[in-house]
């Protein structure tokens, strides 16, 4: 029988979960929470971990404040490219960097830290992290300077 618990209930379940074991996926945690009687739809899971601010690493989930708190939890540029790149793909005024599954927050989370002033936000998904730069011109010199740190 599935509990149908509140918001703040789920939420702290989900902190949880994060907090004393490694949980790699959406769909590995919407397991761990069915096996506390927690049933929930993958898009619900998607707004919760939105709202709780858990970003996921390569180690799993894990609070984007306490990411923040420890840097050194952010690989640096160079090593997250040579760790997650897979593709380089260029598009008019932005960039799609593409990488395994559960890779590019991690990568995008690196180009942030980076603070290429070419950068005017990045898009993170899945395996694809999206670059936007104001120009083209601006672009390629992003593109070169990334290029440049696979080296």
């Amino acid at each position: 029988m599935a509990i149908h618990a509140g918001k703040k209930y789920r939420h702290g379940q989900i902190l949880n979960l994060v907090a004393s074991e490694p949980v790699s996926s959406q769909d590995d945690l919407r397991r761990r929470l069915a096996q506390r009687k927690l049933r929930v739809t993958q898009a619900t899971l998607s707004r919760d971990l939105q709202e709780l601010k858990l970003i996921k690493t390569p180690e799993g989930y894990k609070p984007a404040a306490a990411l923040a708190e420890d840097a050194s939890a952010l690989p640096p540029l160079a090593h997250a490219l040579r760790e997650f790149l897979l593709d380089i793909r260029p598009a008019e005024n932005m960039l799609v960097l593409k990488t395994p599954p559960g890779g590019a927050q991690a990568l995008a989370a690196a180009v942030d830290r980076a603070k290429f002033p070419e950068v005017a936000g990045t898009i993170a998904g899945d395996d694809t992290v999206l670059i936007i730069t104001a120009r083209r011109k601006t672009r390629e010199s992003l593109q070169k300077k990334i290029e440049a740190e696979l080296q």
